[in-house]
């Protein structure tokens, strides 16, 4: 795992399959995401506050793979959207992508990750709800990639998790494996529109300065 400091506040989790991410308000942490099964460990290593809260962005097994065990550890707060809250408690299948053509082969190259173990979630959010870090961060509706996926923009710091409704591999773009395509590409004409200036995705570089700009021309792709 890498650890790069997007902000003095932000710091980005580098697993081989995606990110996830810590934000730090005093000794108070929050983590965004927990990468696939086994990546406790190297989290447990950078951890150096109190872990107060997990936000998952959606189901799939990159992003929640160790919810379970970092929540058990520490005690803390998971938070999903209450539509994928379901699939990471394990009491629902979450629906598979609906591939484009040229995402075939995108998918047959991904390492195989083992699926998450069943989560507890202890808070279940919707669309402009507001979390208690980084002086308030208000969740994102961003159905398509799955359809309870969240993104979280903090409007003080004008900081933007994207989850994976968008990429920035080689450049910003819309997610790929989506389960509804045109949900998807709403989605992300939606957070064109925010006020940022930070962005961090569940694949790919951060953008430290300049997310809305990057992110408008991503939208345009699709108009």
């Amino acid at each position: 795992m890498d650890v790069i400091e997007v902000l003095p506040s932000l710091r980005m989790l580098r697993f081989e399959v995606g990110a996830a991410y810590l934000w730090r308000d005093g000794d108070e942490l929050t983590l965004i995401d927990t990468g696939a099964v086994g990546s406790a460990a190297p989290i447990d290593e950078v951890l150096d506050g109190v872990l107060r809260r997990i936000v998952l962005t959606h189901w799939h097994e990159d992003h929640t793979g160790s919810a379970a065990e970092l929540a058990a550890r520490h005690g803390a707060e998971v938070v999903a959207h209450r539509l994928e809250a379901p699939v990471i408690r394990g009491e629902a299948a979450g629906a598979p992508p609906v591939l484009a053509e040229f995402e075939v082969p995108l998918m047959a190259a991904l390492p195989a990750l083992p699926p998450a173990p069943p989560c507890a979630v202890d808070r279940e959010v919707a669309d402009g709800d507001v979390l208690e870090f980084g002086g308030g961060a208000v969740v994102v509706a961003v159905p398509g990639h799955t359809d309870g996926s969240i993104a979280l923009h903090l409007p003080g710091p004008r900081a933007l998790f994207t989850g994976d409704a968008v990429a920035n591999v080689g450049r910003t773009a819309l997610g790929v494996f989506n389960t509804d395509r045109a949900r998807a590409i709403a989605s992300l004409h939606r957070l064109a529109e925010l006020d940022v200036d930070t962005a961090v995705f569940g694949h790919g570089e951060p953008v430290p300065h300049g997310a809305a700009a990057a992110l408008r021309a991503a939208s345009a792709e699709h108009r």
